[in-house]
């Protein structure tokens, strides 16, 4: 099983939980998240005064797939959440041991 972890821009998520569902992905976990990557944030003005936000808003989508799906749901969310610019943001693949559905104790793929 591997975890699919994707930091997007929030205007994005409709795209992104749209594109899943479409190829059959149900188990979605959404978080939000602040930070920043080579950008190192950006200045607002605010009642005429200038701050630097140096932590930009985003989401993190998380799900579980079977690892013969990995390369599939990749291509799918950067299909759905890409406009070219800098902040698009990242996806992190990594790999699930176990998994355990606490309903009926489903363990491994079975529980996804």
């Amino acid at each position: 099983m591997i975890k699919i972890e994707a930091v997007i821009q929030p205007a994005k998520l409709e795209s992104a939980r749209e594109v899943l569902q479409g190829i059959g992905i149900d188990g979605l976990t959404v978080s939000d998240v602040r930070g920043h990557g080579r950008q190192k944030g950006h200045k607002e003005v605010y009642r005429g005064r200038e701050y630097d936000v140096d932590l930009i808003h985003k989401l993190k989508l998380e799900t579980v797939v079977p690892e013969a799906r990995k390369d599939e749901v990749i291509g799918a969310l950067v299909k759905a959440v890409r406009t070219g610019a800098i902040g698009d943001g990242k996806i992190f693949v990594s790999e699930v041991v176990d998994a355990v559905r606490i309903r009926d104790e489903a363990r491994g793929e079975a529980s996804l």
